[in-house]
């Protein structure tokens, strides 16, 4: 049935009026969703022609409402450039809150969003985008006139610093996963202006809405999203520990390394505790809350990989890719799941290795119940970017991630 489908999607994919039935076919789905919820965006994504964008990518692919459309790599396969998915362009748009005349600063060019923008602050608006790629910019500014978008500004610069000639904006939409926020994002937005950005923190990037506040942005709205990692001053790198001494086993840290790494090259030879922790989620129900729920509340918080082609059973994660962890001393744990006996949900269980395994394992799964009991189907933490050097008084937060222009909060509103 699957196959028939996609057959029929490239069979009709020849004709410009079959790529304007795949794109209503797409927004109408991001409509029923809920992720489009304005007239304003639906709009302006029925009129786009997506498939401009997207180079080579057969039309079939260029639609699909969650999956992005790659347009750029390096020699290692590193994808460098993207077309974001549907999904994640319309939830970033709705979260921008853009009205006819304002002036809007994109971070991250590829000629598409830049479109979507350009219909959105209309006539009396203005759009300046903006990569530090050159082959990047210069692919966009030539999409952007071949579609009659020639009025939105690319610029080849590092966006990490003031953009010349640019002034104040009233939004700032990043469109590239970023690890900080540099000074320059917040000094150009007015007062009150608005900046969406893929924001990693602790391992987790979120796409989020702050509004600027004083001197610092106070979260509005968070949405899980992935984005390919940005270039320049602010790029980052993960701290990677591995476990076994090789690639078999990686706890991958966004902050740094924990204080002594060295506590933990013992651990893999102790035996490993498995802790069921009765804690269930449905197959639908997103993690979000409880991603962060742990990166709040435990300080050694980190992500578990498993090189497959390696892979000698030390560890029995679901997901080899990427498993929730945590640090303490010696002593690591991780987190998997067993599908119930109904087949609708699934249950967390807790494996630790260490010379205090038990009591680590004991202690995650209380934080699992702790999230279930009070911060389930609830809001995320609230999310404020200070800049560096704000002294611990004038910080509210539950967890403080210190990184090289800002300090990011997280603060659980009321239970």
């Amino acid at each position: 049935m699957n196959n028939g489908k996609d057959q029929h999607m490239t069979d009709v994919s020849v004709g410009p009026e079959n790529a304007s039935e795949l794109r209503d076919a797409v927004v109408d789905k991001l409509v029923k969703d809920g992720t489009i919820v304005s007239e304003e965006v639906e709009s302006a994504m029925r009129k786009v022609p997506r498939h401009h964008f997207t180079g080579d990518a057969p039309l079939d692919k260029a639609y699909v409402s969650y999956a992005p459309v790659i347009t750029k790599v390096d020699e290692h396969g590193v994808q460098l450039s993207s077309v974001s998915a549907p999904q994640v362009q319309a939830l970033m748009l709705e979260q921008a809150e853009i009205r006819p005349g304002m002036r809007v600063l994109e971070i991250g060019s590829g000629g598409l969003n830049a479109a979507y923008l350009a219909e959105l602050v209309g006539p009396d608006g203005s759009v300046t985008t903006v990569d530090i790629d050159p082959e990047i910019t210069e692919r966009a500014a030539h999409l952007l006139a071949e579609n009659d978008y020639d009025q939105v500004r690319v610029v080849t610069a590092d966006a990490a610093e003031p953009i010349p000639e640019l002034g104040q904006v009233d939004v700032v939409m990043v469109t590239a996963g970023a690890w900080d926020i540099p000074p320059a994002w917040i000094d150009q937005l007015t007062p009150r202006g608005r900046l969406v950005v893929p924001l990693r923190m602790r391992g987790l990037t979120r796409s989020i809405s702050f509004t600027r506040v004083g001197d610092h942005l106070e979260s509005e709205s968070t949405k899980i999203c992935g984005f390919v990692p940005m270039q320049g001053s602010t790029a980052h790198q993960e701290s990677l520990l591995l476990v076994t001494g090789t690639p078999e086993l990686a706890l991958r840290f966004d902050d740094g390394l924990p204080g002594d790494p060295n506590q933990l090259d013992n651990a893999v030879r102790t035996p490993r505790v498995e802790l069921w922790t009765g804690v269930t989620i449905g197959r639908r129900e997103l993690m979000d809350t409880l991603q962060m729920h742990l990166a709040i509340t435990l300080p050694g918080f980190c992500t578990m990989t498993v090189d497959p082609d390696l892979d000698t059973g030390i560890v029995a994660p679901v997901n080899k890719g990427w498993s929730l962890a945590a640090v303490e001393d010696d002593t690591f744990a991780y987190l998997t799941h067993r599908p119930t006996e109904d087949g609708q949900h699934s249950e967390f269980a807790v494996h630790a290795l260490g010379a205090h395994a038990q009591d680590f394992a004991e202690k995650v799964a209380g934080h699992l119940r702790d999230w279930a009991r009070e911060r389930r189907g609830g809001p995320g933490p609230v999310i404020r970017v200070y800049p560096a050097g704000t002294p611990d008084d004038q910080v509210i937060g539950d967890r403080v991630i210190d990184k090289v222009h800002s300090r990011v909060s997280l603060s659980w509103p009321p239970a």
